[in-house]
């Protein structure tokens, strides 16, 4: 099972096995707080489509486009949370205050689909 959940919310031993998907530190927040397991960064959005994006809601479906475009080229990653999934429960953990409009929601369709 694979869900998401934002890292400032309260550490839960159900989220089970914790993967931060941001590209950048989650401010405010230390590493105890966190509870992560795993930050994988390189699974987060690009340095360049990040900035792009900067949250805007109205720019969620061509940052989606774009994000996938970039997961294209990340199947290893990808690879290694679903076989993590099969064993634990996996949380995909982000900073972003949209819990709609983020890239842990589009890694998640991924990985899923």
């Amino acid at each position: 099972m694979i869900q998401t959940k934002r890292v400032y919310e309260d550490f839960s031993e159900s989220d089970g096995y914790r993967i931060l998907v941001d590209r950048l530190w989650p401010r405010g927040l230390t590493k105890e707080k966190a509870h992560v397991d795993e930050w994988l960064k390189d699974i987060a959005p690009s340095d360049a489509l990040r900035k792009w994006f900067h949250h805007e809601t109205g720019k969620f479906s061509e940052f989606r486009t774009r994000y996938l475009a970039e997961l294209k080229d990340k199947k290893e990653l990808l690879e290694e949370i679903r076989q993590r999934a099969k064993h634990h429960r996996v949380t995909l953990l982000y900073g972003a205050k949209d819990t709609e409009h983020n890239q842990a929601q589009v890694l998640l369709e991924v990985l899923k689909g």
